[in-house]
């Protein structure tokens, strides 16, 4: 009867395990392509105009348990960049079209930019509040580009430890209600 009890720990204990072993693995979700509008910027501007997405992408606190990267992958580096922000001026807000009337040094970047020379940039999604930007660089007309989003998913760095630690005593557990050690040894040491 022990054993057959000992046998609901075991289960899982091990699926937590093989939890914590698909979490290192991580989920990858298909990329998604999409064409971005770019606002040109002609050689007579005093600085490129910059676009910006007109909704807030909200990231909830429960994603604390989880790290999802985006990768982000544009085809024209050269004449163009695209960067991430988390909070932006309040006359920096974009009209209906996603238009602004501020420049790249009016925002601080959580990732990407400007400065992001060749054409890619990585972003872990943390709690909070988000918008994605973009313009043309000096003297480019590109109006539009193509972007490839590459996103992954795992559990988080902490949340991975404690499941693996809950699984690995589960199992321990199990194993010794089904074949107690100490009782083991004192049959063969009578023996």
């Amino acid at each position: 009867m022990i054993r057959i009890l000992a046998s609901f720990p075991f289960l899982v204990g091990g699926l937590c395990i093989l939890i914590t072993l698909g979490s290192l693995v991580g989920i990858d979700i298909d990329d998604s392509r999409t064409d971005v509008p770019i606002v040109p910027c002609s050689d007579e501007s005093v600085g490129c105009m910059v676009g910006m997405t007109t909704e807030d992408l909200e990231v909830p606190n429960a994603f604390i348990l989880l790290e999802i990267g985006m990768e982000l992958e544009w085809d024209e580096p050269d004449r163009s960049w695209i960067g991430v922000i988390s909070d932006y001026p309040e006359e920096c807000e974009p009209d209906s079209n996603g238009l602004t009337t501020c420049t790249s040094d009016d925002f601080d970047f959580v990732a990407g930019g400007p400065d992001s020379e060749d054409g890619s940039f990585k972003f872990i999604l943390e709690p909070g509040d988000y918008r994605f930007v973009t313009a043309g660089k000096d003297g480019s007309t590109l109006d539009e580009q193509l972007v490839t989003i590459n996103p992954e998913i795992h559990l988080a760095g902490f949340v991975e430890i404690i499941l693996f630690a809950i699984g690995f005593t589960l199992l321990l557990g199990a194993s010794e209600m089904a074949f107690p050690i100490g009782e083991m040894w004192k049959r063969f040491r009578d023996a």
